[in-house]
């Protein structure tokens, strides 16, 4: 699944491409793109402009003249532009100039327009970015559950998902079945910089591509060449030698050092 990083490629890709173009029509080719009040939504979006294109969470963002359109590429969804369509592709989106591709073999990514942010938006915690230390390691001391999981829960913290929450537990030396509140201030404030300096070195990596994503020009991210844990049982930590282990946690595949993050 496209996780912040690759969202965000995604959007710096298209938007010196979308900004500033009229939308003449979406063509839907699936039932189950959009729901039936949001197709309605979208074709009222038709005939206005792109004002911006941004980012929230996992959620890409067209702000058009008279409402939003909020994509989720969900598991598989690629964004093309100028892209072919196939037997995959779920809607077009059709500007003045160019076509914008929705492709999705597994059909999970969805399409929610109206007149403003969709609840689905507005219900996500903050950005990474926008948190300091003390405001990160405040939200973990008021929960109870254990750290993967809570870093995976959107209204936590929006935007990462297994990859990055992973990578960041990996850097910051703390196990994925930690207690979340009981994890101290300063380990708190490490695993604070580690997600913050991982996400910019995704983002200036390209993202992740770790089997469909790509950027809205169809290039693929170089950033899992740098993966210290995930998907790599088996092999030497690259901090220490140790094998990587992988457990199920909360029904996600979960790959840590057992001796780096003890728990």
């Amino acid at each position: 699944m496209p996780e912040l990083p690759e969202v965000e490629c995604i959007v710096r890709s298209l938007r010196p491409r979308l900004e500033g173009l009229r939308l003449k029509h979406v063509e839907l080719r699936s039932a189950i793109v959009a729901s039936p009040d949001s197709a309605k939504a979208i074709a009222r979006l038709s005939g206005g402009c792109v004002r911006s294109l941004g980012r929230r969470g996992k959620f890409l963002l067209l702000h058009m003249e008279s409402g939003c359109c909020a994509i989720h590429l969900r598991m598989t969804g690629r964004l093309i532009w100028e892209g072919d369509t196939g037997p995959y592709t779920r809607a077009v989106f059709h500007f003045d100039s160019g076509r914008l591709v929705l492709d999705d073999p597994r059909q999970f990514a969805r399409i929610e327009a109206g007149a403003a942010l969709p609840e689905s938006v507005l219900r996500l915690g903050p950005e990474p970015f926008d948190l300091s230390p003390e405001e990160f390691a405040a939200r973990l001391r008021a929960r109870r559950g254990r750290i993967k999981p809570l870093l995976l829960d959107q209204r936590f913290l929006a935007g990462l998902g297994n990859i990055y929450a992973d990578e960041a537990l990996h850097r910051a030396r703390i196990h994925p079945l930690a207690r979340a509140g009981r994890i101290a201030r300063s380990r708190a404030a490490s695993l604070h910089a580690a997600i913050l300096s991982l996400l910019e070195e995704a983002i200036a990596a390209g993202g992740s591509s770790i089997s469909d994503y790509v950027d809205g020009t169809g290039a693929r991210g170089a950033f899992q060449q740098q993966h210290r844990v995930y998907g790599r049982e088996g092999q030497p930590c690259p901090a220490c030698g140790a094998s990587i282990r992988r457990i199920v946690l909360g029904q996600r595949g979960t790959w840590f050092c057992p001796r780096c993050q003890r728990l």
